[in-house]
């Protein structure tokens, strides 16, 4: 994958013009918009075909191979987009957050807006986690085990920041992470009422972990 985080405008834009007739040249992040336009909430990467997603991109199938060994390199890019957009995206949030503002209750609040956003992104990770193959459930926990270094390090600032220590971060992060994804999946198809109540208890849960941890942390003192 290339340090792209997210796609650009222009391959989004020539691909909701639609196919001109077969065209010489395409980019590789117009072909992951052209696959991201075919899924949806009830639909895995691994039900996309080689020649679908050259018919949605307006390229012939042989052109495909400039870019991908197969569509499975495809999908995997498109869990690894995914995955980096999150993390761009709850980073930036968590940057924000000062000793007046939860770290919990931000990132809760910006789990459950990009779980209703048009990107899809975190329906992606969701759906590949669950019912993905396995090579596409190695590559979304790759991207978890990314969520949880870069929550742990946030964590250890922000705790730091209102005098608070915890016992093993990396497990709270790990558990937080976990915990996060799994009531997200049980939101996403959900209203938008029921989502604000598991929002609610999530959001209990996670204080219920870092109360614990700072707890642990005392006694080692």
């Amino acid at each position: 994958m290339n340090d792209t985080t997210e796609l650009p405008a222009l391959a989004v834009e020539r691909l909701a013009r639609g196919p001109q007739g077969r065209r010489a040249v395409i980019s590789r992040d117009e072909l992951i918009a052209a696959a991201m336009s075919l899924l949806g909430p009830t639909r895995s990467v691994s039900t996309l075909s080689l020649r679908e997603v050259a018919r949605a991109a307006g390229i012939a199938p042989n052109s495909f191979y400039r870019h991908f060994r197969d569509i499975d390199d495809l999908a995997i890019a498109l869990i690894e987009l995914a995955g980096s957009s999150l993390r761009r995206i709850f980073s930036e949030a968590r940057q924000r957050i000062s000793t007046d503002r939860s770290v919990v209750r931000t990132s809760l609040e910006v789990f459950m807006e990009q779980l209703n956003a048009e990107a899809g992104y975190l329906d992606l990770l969701l759906r590949e986690g669950k019912v993905g193959s396995e090579a596409f459930k190695q590559a979304v926990e790759k991207q978890l085990v990314f969520f949880e270094e870069e929550l742990m390090t946030d964590l250890l600032r922000l705790e730091a920041l209102n005098g608070h220590k915890l016992h093993r971060a990396d497990l709270v992060a790990r558990a937080i992470t976990r915990l996060v994804f799994v009531m997200g999946a049980s939101a996403a198809t959900q209203s938008p009422q029921a989502q604000l109540e598991t929002l609610e208890q999530t959001a209990l849960m996670l204080k219920m972990i870092l109360m614990g941890s700072r707890t642990l942390a005392l006694t080692e003192t």
